[in-house]
């Protein structure tokens, strides 16, 4: 089996790279001239989108092929009081930029739209607003001239006092969307509301891929070890498996995320780096039957949490742990 690793939106080996500058409602409207503070706006989104480009070369220099983009390359791009604001026509060539490079290196990138974006939400102007945000994601990726496999993850959501009930009230919600936002989403278990289970099965009733969190499953399960539910996650993927994307070098393969408790303490929380077990432990029971797998890490330091866990991966080499290049193995079934 194929693994390949990827990390989340910054790096802490590059320096000055951030791709999420922004700027806040009330800074914009101190600059009095709302033209010249829309050109600010549009100067640090153009900023944003040639740190995206410097990391994705620094990705491309470092093997990682695997990538989360920041949500936040363009400041308040979804605010109400900039409705009027087209962002896109400005940034066209930037985006473009951003967008060629991925398709040339064959990387395999999304969103994780913030925990705002809530389908499973009884409230219309809540559900209005979450939408909206699912649109942005979908115009930063068409802008960059990116297909369907490049996607926005996305949780459940809240359960708002009945679970069952808001459970069925996302199915319903997700199916009524446009399939040019669903054909992008995929569907993450979380840590405290909906369980890998119960995220499975939303998942078999919409159609949309899972995202397996195995730290998330940890500390919110139903006693079930996470390779037990591997098979029928699996099969959410068949859709996605059964095209070949246009930026990725084989059809899409399934992702999941990996990190480490941050302490007993705080086990739901993020460590710095990510601890070999239990995701070796995880990736050796599915190695029998998985061709190849992206596993997206949610550590605190990035990019060099990657190449940590990378190190500590070479230690295994005499023990069914072949290191291919800088961010990816093969594991021996």
């Amino acid at each position: 089996m194929i693994v390949r690793f990827g990390y989340v939106a910054m790096s802490v080996t590059v320096q000055n790279a951030s791709p999420s500058k922004t700027m806040t409602m009330a800074s914009f409207n101190k600059i009095g001239d709302r033209e010249a503070a829309i050109r600010k706006l549009e100067r640090i989104a153009a900023e944003n989108l040639h740190n995206t480009l410097r990391l994705l070369r620094h990705n491309r220099a470092s093997d990682v092929q695997v990538y989360r983009f920041s949500s936040k390359l363009i400041p308040l791009a979804t605010h109400q009081d900039l409705r009027d604001w087209d962002p896109f026509q400005a940034l066209a060539a930037d985006f473009v930029e951003v967008g060629n490079y991925v398709k040339a290196n064959r990387m395999r990138v999304s969103f994780h739209p913030d925990h705002f974006t809530v389908l499973s939400t009884p409230r219309p102007e809540v559900l209005q607003s979450s939408i909206n945000d699912l649109k942005y994601h979908k115009a930063m990726l068409e802008a960059m001239g990116l297909g369907a496999e490049a996607k926005n993850n996305i949780h459940i959501g809240g359960a708002y006092g009945d679970k069952v009930t808001s459970g069925q009230r996302f199915v319903e919600q997700v199916s009524s969307l446009d399939l040019s936002l669903r054909e992008r989403l995929t569907l993450e278990n979380d840590d405290k509301t909906f369980n890998a289970v119960e995220t499975l099965e939303a998942c078999k009733l919409t159609g949309l891929p899972m995202v397996l969190d195995i730290h998330h499953q940890w500390v919110n399960n139903e006693g079930e070890k996470p390779w037990e539910l591997w098979p029928d996650i699996l099969d959410t993927w068949k859709g996605e498996l059964a095209q070949a994307g246009s930026s990725v070098d084989h059809p899409l393969p399934p992702k999941i995320h990996a990190s480490s408790p941050k302490s007993e303490k705080d086990p739901r929380g993020h460590a710095d780096g990510v601890l070999v077990e239990p995701l070796l432990t995880f990736l050796r029971n599915i190695a029998g039957y998985t061709d190849r797998i992206d596993v997206m890490l949610e550590a605190k330091l990035k990019d060099e949490a990657l190449f940590g866990l990378m190190n500590e991966l070479r230690l295994q080499e005499d023990n069914g742990v072949k290191v291919l290049d800088g961010a990816s193995v093969e594991i021996m079934p």
